[in-house]
């Protein structure tokens, strides 16, 4: 964190206190890492792992506000999945991969979100031609949180990387199984 939790702003802690206490799905784990220290004042970075996708959640603060963000706080997150083959010749995959985000997000107090979708497709040739295309997917996406409760703001990230890994959602207190795709 860019300033120790303990003379951070009541409304960043208020956050810390609920990213703590997030009921995300068991089957990410989540790691704090070392946040950027120059984009604002209060910052905390949490890193995600689920079978086929990773992620970071970084939560921005700058009690004065930042234009850009409209807003005190900003959620700039990433999401890295591994998907199958047939994605990549699918024109229209970045629209519903973005469609999953506003899904996420649905309900939930906030504005200004942005982003991109990038897929790449990896093709082998020669001595390697019999290996399937191998493809890869990212989000980069930001919103600004309208308030310091971000629980349901890390548990729309988390539905995001399960999405991305073509894991369905779970009815709470259900864990999902699942295996590597080959």
């Amino acid at each position: 964190m860019a300033h120790e939790p303990s003379t951070a702003p009541p409304a960043f802690q208020e956050a810390l206190r609920s990213l703590a206490q997030a009921r995300t799905r068991r089957d990410i784990v989540l790691t704090e890492t070392p946040a950027p220290g120059r984009i604002a004042p209060y910052a905390i970075a949490i890193d995600g792992e689920l079978a086929d996708a990773t992620g970071r959640f970084v939560l921005l603060h700058d009690p004065a506000g930042q234009p850009a963000w409209d807003g005190t706080f900003r959620v700039i997150a990433l999401v890295k999945a591994q998907v199958e083959a047939e994605i990549g010749t699918d024109d229209m995959w970045a629209d519903v991969a973005w469609s999953w985000l506003a899904d996420a997000l649905d309900g939930l107090p906030h504005h200004g979100a942005g982003g991109t979708v990038t897929k790449t497709v990896s093709r082998s040739f020669g001595a390697l031609a019999e290996r399937p295309d191998e493809v890869m997917v990212e989000m980069r996406v930001s919103w600004t949180p309208e308030g310091a409760d971000m629980e349901p703001h890390i548990i729309a990230w988390t539905e995001l990387m399960a999405f991305s890994a073509g894991i369905p959602p779970a009815p709470e207190g259900v864990a999902v199984l699942h295996g590597r795709r080959a």
